[in-house]
């Protein structure tokens, strides 16, 4: 489980996080929402650990990310996928997904690279092995992303702006290839734009509004008259976001 407990962050000055609390359970997929600049991507950033806590404490399955250990054991069972790809250009992308598996796992590299063959058939890019970055579409790179994070055996999988960087078709792509995932029992902690998306496959709704948690609900409930949908901002933002 990845508890977070009255977590805040801040930046100088301004506090981007206040006082969030958060379980995510095995099995869950937890989708957070909000407008641009509500702490969404800060929340997954201090999960990982690219981000230090100002205060408050987050523990995944019992390891504190606030301490060297902690954090070196939550990272192992934890894999992050960002918005922007971050794939080493002088890779390959079979490189790329087995860079990992074998130097912080120290698997054996037939195994890390039979189980990276494995993941790309998964996702549609089965004869792209040997192919570097640049020679690969945005939904293509994403989902090398996506089979770079699965190969760590990750029992959490977060999921920061996936789709942002990608155009409408690519993006139908990659949402395809989570929802798949999600169908299979991956735990997912998903930070996104795409409304319907997280309607069709989340266990419960998660919104920030500046920083703040102001619903944690059901999916379901969420998005019912009577459930999140009474809450004015929530409603402002679900009518907002169905205009674009």
């Amino acid at each position: 489980m990845i508890v977070i407990e009255n977590v805040e962050k801040r930046f100088g000055e301004t506090t981007v996080l206040k006082r969030i609390n958060l379980n995510i359970s095995e099995g869950e997929v937890v989708t957070i929402l909000g407008s641009s600049g509500s702490g969404k991507s800060t929340l997954i950033r201090c999960i990982n650990g690219l981000e230090a806590l100002s205060g408050g404490s987050i523990t995944v399955d019992g390891n504190d990310v606030s301490t060297k250990a902690g954090l070196a054991a939550a990272r192992r069972r934890s894999a992050t996928v960002f918005q922007l790809f971050n794939l080493y250009p002088h890779m390959t992308a079979l490189e790329n997904i087995t860079l990992a598996p074998i130097n912080v796992l120290k698997k054996p590299r037939a195994e890390a690279e039979a189980r990276a063959r494995e993941l790309m058939k998964l996702v549609g890019l089965a004869d792209l092995a040997t192919a570097y970055p640049q020679r690969l579409s945005g939904g293509q790179r994403q989902r090398v992303g996506i089979c770079r994070a699965l190969a760590m055996d990750p029992r959490y999988l977060l999921l920061d702006e996936v789709t942002s960087a990608l155009d409408p078709e690519m993006t139908g792509e990659v949402l395809d290839i989570l929802a798949e995932l999600a169908r299979g029992g991956t735990t997912m902690l998903f930070v996104t734009h795409e409304v319907e998306f997280a309607r069709r496959i989340s266990s419960r709704i998660v919104f920030l509004e500046q920083g703040e948690l102001i619903v944690d609900m059901p999916t379901e409930r969420f998005f019912a008259e009577d459930g999140g949908f009474a809450v004015p901002r929530i409603r402002q933002f679900l009518t907002k976001m169905k205009k674009d």
